[in-house]
């Protein structure tokens, strides 16, 4: 008997790698059924915020570009609710911001800065410079350079396929938007594709700001310096 009450403890896990393992997915799963399956059923997390559209063709394309060049793994798309992070950036980030986008890009690494409110913060031209050579802009950059995306054609073969599959996913687009979707993707490059991408980013929260008192103001609109920190990698 009392071999038995003693077989399911501590020391018992800690030397057998196999309960070890059982017992861990055990307790995970409980803890994701607690924690992450109620919100599913919040509005919060599953409706768009207000202003919030699905990503036309152009920018969708960009997106599509953002994440294969790895923009991602420098960069986050997260206004925190830090005081310091909403002074910068403005309003703090929300689920319904990010309930067209899949997969999400919220990120946790910030070699260059946060991407979320970057739309409309600097002009195309300013972007397009960037992204061909950061220096130019920014002389202390550690962002690679993307000139061929001046170059690289916008494949118009793709966009309808992504589409239909975010169709399923329950992004509210419709047949004929998907039918016309490569009309405005002719004679666009990548490039036009990622600065329409990133001056889209944020834009219906650009003015929204949280001071230390936790209310809400317009943000300042003014437009960056030379000597303005940049985005590191857009």
């Amino acid at each position: 008997m009392s071999q038995k009450q003693s077989f399911f403890t501590h020391e018992t896990l800690e030397k057998n790698v196999g309960w070890l393992i059982i017992a861990t997915i055990l307790v995970v799963s409980i803890a994701g059924l607690v924690q992450i399956v109620p919100l599913f059923f919040q509005h919060s997390t599953t409706q768009p915020d207000k202003g919030i559209t699905p990503y036309s063709p152009l920018r969708l394309m960009g997106r599509d570009i953002y994440i294969r060049e790895g923009c991602v793994g420098c960069h986050s798309q997260q206004v925190r609710t830090l005081q310091a992070e909403t002074e910068r950036y403005g309003h703090f980030s929300t689920a319904g911001e990010s309930v067209y986008d899949h997969p999400f890009l919220w990120g946790s690494k910030r070699t260059g800065p946060d991407l979320a409110r970057v739309g409309g913060r600097y002009s195309d031209d300013w972007q397009r410079i960037h992204l061909r050579n950061p220096r130019d802009v920014v002389p202390e950059s550690v962002m690679p350079s993307y000139p061929w995306l001046e170059k690289a054609a916008l494949p118009t073969d793709s966009v309808q396929a992504r589409m239909r599959a975010l169709q399923r996913l329950g992004v509210p687009y419709t047949d004929d938007e998907i039918t016309r979707a490569p009309e405005e993707l002719v004679g666009k490059t990548e490039e036009d594709a990622m600065v329409a991408y990133l001056q889209g980013l944020g834009i219906n929260r650009r003015n929204v700001r949280v001071d230390s008192a936790a209310t809400v103001a317009p943000a300042a609109s003014a437009a960056p310096t030379a000597g303005a920190a940049a985005p590191a990698k857009e």
